[in-house]
């Protein structure tokens, strides 16, 4: 069976994949994987697992092959981490193999690794198919993204870790970590956890910039610099050598609210709502049925990971509209803007004329005294908001460091006991989990990032 998957292994290993069918079928798998450039990185990884073997025997196998371009969109510590344990790369790129034929209808199919892979049509697991080769003992599948089997963390006692961990950030992630660092206490830790709520734009700034924390809760990913003359947030956090690390944790919806007092606001479109938070004066402004009544505007600060997504997404399509509107935005009158999304509700309560916007968390545990808005039709819920329909909905992140979590085992085991736990906990506190592929690669960063 160990040369069977060796075999097996081969195929992916040395598979060099043409995108042109010419005689194909004709060739074995190895003869049609051969030869071409865009798949050096596969090459690669087989010389440093030493696995590159010739395929031999009758099949039929399916292999799915990534592209140099899906091995590009890994981080760098996860190639590296993968070169440097052969096991590992084994583990991975079996994954990739199916010994036999995959059913027309898809579905649940067992690969060499041992784990199920779930294909569709046209995708595997969270990967799209982009070329199929036919071959005279098999088919070869290129994929945009490499595919992970399950990670397997270590097992984390709480009551044994030592050392004080920092964090700071989003207040949209906050509440999770609250709720995991308390459980992590519950279970044993007897260290400190402070955790901070200044903002996304203030977690990576105490992150980067200052490096006063350990972790960094975020409601978007870190900036990356289109301007040399301008650093942003990723360079900053490199120049203090600092390598960030994204570990995606949920999904997060941003309602627009009003006070359960307003009867004549319930959805609006997205034009409607990017005058509303701008350039109107009164609600009729926005609508003419609207009451002739002036807007007041309660909403997260600028250094709120929030308000950067909120002008991202309803600001418009350009560069040059986006910076238009927040400009606006920020020159609206009755403008009161905070970091505590409770004061922000608390104002939005006041008045029946009061505007704002938060996570969906902070909705839900004010739904009485609140309304959320529909967005061009589309209410927030749990439907709307993981499934992507509703327009407002977005990532949250943890951020760390390679060097951080291997000089302190303390975050490297508090990181470990967040990904493990937080499926049991995002719900209860009102996001929404991550795809289960979403979340194994955070492990797998995880892994990676221990070394």
């Amino acid at each position: 069976m160990k040369n069977r998957i060796v075999v097996l292994l081969a195929v992916l290993l040395v598979a060099v994949i043409p995108f042109m069918n010419v005689g194909a079928q004709d060739q074995t798998i190895v003869e049609a994987a051969s030869g071409n450039a865009d798949f050096s990185t596969l090459v690669q990884l087989a010389a440093s697992a030493g696995l590159a073997e010739t395929l031999s025997g009758e099949g039929p196998f399916t292999v799915y092959a990534p592209t140099n371009e899906a091995f590009a969109a890994l981080p760098q510590i996860m190639l590296d981490y993968l070169t440097a344990h052969p096991e590992e790369l084994t583990r991975v790129l079996s994954y990739h193999v199916v010994a036999g034929e995959v059913p027309a209808e898809g579905g649940a199919v067992a690969s060499v690794e041992g784990s199920e892979l779930t294909v569709g049509e046209g995708v595997v697991d969270d990967a799209n198919i982009i070329s199929d080769i036919e071959a005279s003992n098999g088919v070869i599948h290129a994929i945009d993204t490499v595919l992970l089997p399950p990670a397997v963390l270590p097992e984390v006692t709480p009551a044994i870790v030592t050392g004080d961990i920092a964090i700071d950030g989003s207040s949209t992630v906050g509440p999770v970590t609250v709720s995991l660092a308390d459980s992590f206490k519950t279970d044993g830790y007897s260290g400190n956890i402070t955790v901070g709520v200044s903002g996304t734009g203030g977690g990576f700034k105490a992150f980067c910039e200052e490096t006063r924390i350990d972790i960094a809760g975020a409601s978007r990913a870190i900036k990356v610099a289109k301007d040399p003359a301008t650093p942003d947030e990723t360079e900053k956090c490199v120049a203090n050598g600092l390598t960030p690390i994204p570990f995606r944790i949920g999904t997060d919806g941003i309602a627009i609210v009003t006070s359960s007092a307003n009867t004549f606001a319930t959805d609006l479109t997205t034009e409607e709502v990017k005058a509303l938070f701008s350039t109107a004066i009164n609600w009729s402004d926005v609508r003419a049925d609207f009451p002739a009544e002036p807007i007041l505007r309660y909403v997260p600060g600028t250094s709120s990971g929030t308000f950067d997504y909120f002008v991202e997404v309803i600001g418009g399509s350009t560069a040059e509209e986006r910076e238009a509107f927040k400009t606006a935005f920020l020159a609206a009158g009755n403008l009161n803007q905070s970091e505590d999304d409770n004061v922000i509700v608390q104002g939005v309560e006041s008045s029946e004329y009061a505007v704002g916007f938060f996570g969906y968390a902070y909705y839900e545990e004010n739904a009485e005294a609140l309304h959320a808005l529909a967005l061009d039709g589309v209410t927030p819920n749990f439907d709307s908001v993981e499934g992507g329909t509703y327009k407002l909905s977005r990532p949250l992140f943890l951020y760390s460091a390679p060097s951080i979590i291997q000089a302190k085992p303390q975050v490297a085991d508090f990181i470990n006991y967040y990904l493990t736990n937080v499926p049991n906990v995002i719900s209860e506190v009102g996001y929404f989990p991550a795809a289960d592929a979403t979340l194994n690669r955070a492990r797998w960063w995880y892994l990676a990032a221990v070394g």
